[in-house]
């Protein structure tokens, strides 16, 4: 059990930082599409706020992470397993979808990976509907407010640069700089939300696994948490160095994809996408509702190329991406579900309900 359990943490961790490799396009594609900030530069950058974000954690309860590890499948089915194969599933996903440049959820492959075991062997009554169906609401919500909010954003300054009778372009110099502080934002806010999904995920795992072996000094080592806590310390901290980790290392075929696939990224565009996205993450990451960083942000780019008239976005490359996110979570419910019925064919044991 102890090897199942330190397997599955590390397989966790890995997905963590494939998880900041793909968002990292979210961060920072339209800095360096606008050439705001060098693409070395920029990573380091994005990194750094990501990475802050973390220590909100230690004065605010992580209410996403609690979703992730209490709020889509019951409790009573998870064991060392389940998150095994739920890990799998979604690595073999993500890593596949980041090789092809294709921004996906990375979250949302962890929550199919958690769905697909469940699912396969306990049946669909040991699912959270509510839990589900609030994230399923989000995957069309979340890409249509960050639209919707990049879109009047960028209307805004249209106005008002009509009112001082000046171009877009003299500013440019101006909203580079404004860059700095909106991909910062947005980097804290992707912080904010996808940081804890993973850590969430190990949380239960600890914990799941210390209910087990209440003597087994590694497990009360490893989840010593206060009363209430849900996600240890330690845990938070490294959860979050790795997908800073990620994000600095990149996956720079998809930066490439939304930096300049979607729509053109010009300087007021990208600050007006990073404002619009952040908005959307800060206010879900309070409700506790995991969303995609990358649908968000997706749509914000989109709506600011609205602007510009319908013709003005790529929309050939959005269909693509539309269809990665439709996939994303069956194809993980089934990847994830047929690799944990593989174990219980070579011996994993199912828990009786």
């Amino acid at each position: 059990m102890v090897t199942i359990v330190i397997i599955a943490a590390i397989i966790a961790l890995a997905f963590n930082f494939m998880n900041g490799m793909n968002d990292a396009a979210n961060a920072i594609a339209t800095v360096v599409a606008t050439r705001a900030l060098p693409p070395k530069h920029a990573v380091y950058w994005a990194g750094l706020w990501i990475f802050a974000a973390c220590f909100t954690f230690f004065f605010v309860e992580p209410s996403v992470a609690q979703t992730m590890g209490k709020g889509i499948v019951n409790e009573s089915c998870i064991d060392e397993y389940v998150i095994l194969a739920a890990l799998l599933g979604a690595v073999i996903w993500v890593y596949a979808c980041t090789m092809l440049g294709l921004p996906i959820s990375a979250s949302h492959a962890l929550i199919g990976g958690l769905i697909g075991p469940v699912w396969f062997v306990y049946g669909a009554e040991y699912l959270i509907g509510s839990g589900i169906g609030q994230i399923l609401l989000f995957i069309i919500l979340s890409p249509l407010i960050g639209m919707v909010l990049g879109f009047f954003m960028h209307c805004f300054f249209m106005f008002i640069f009509k009112v001082l009778k000046t171009h877009p372009i003299p500013n440019d110099r101006v909203f580079r700089k404004l860059q700095l502080l909106s991909s910062a934002v947005f980097s804290f806010s992707f912080g904010l939300n996808d940081g804890q999904k993973t850590m969430g995920v190990i949380a239960i795992l600890l914990s799941t696994a210390l209910a087990k072996s209440p003597d087994n000094r590694l497990f009360q080592i490893l989840y010593n948490v206060n009363e209430g806590q849900f996600v240890p310390y330690w845990l938070m901290i490294v959860s979050y160095l790795l997908i800073s980790l990620g994000t600095i290392i990149g996956g720079w075929k998809v930066i490439k994809t939304l930096g300049s696939g979607l729509a053109k990224v010009t300087p007021v565009t990208g600050f007006c996408a990073e404002v619009s996205g952040s908005a959307t993450l800060i206010a879900t990451a309070a409700l506790g509702i995991p969303v995609s960083t990358t649908h968000t942000v997706t749509g914000a780019i989109v709506g600011t190329g609205l602007v510009r008239g319908v013709k003005s976005v790529k929309w050939s490359t959005a269909k693509n991406i539309v269809w990665a996110w439709v996939i994303t979570i069956p194809a993980t419910i089934i990847v994830s579900g047929l690799i944990y019925l593989l174990m219980v064919l070579c011996g994993a044991p199912v828990k009786v309900l």
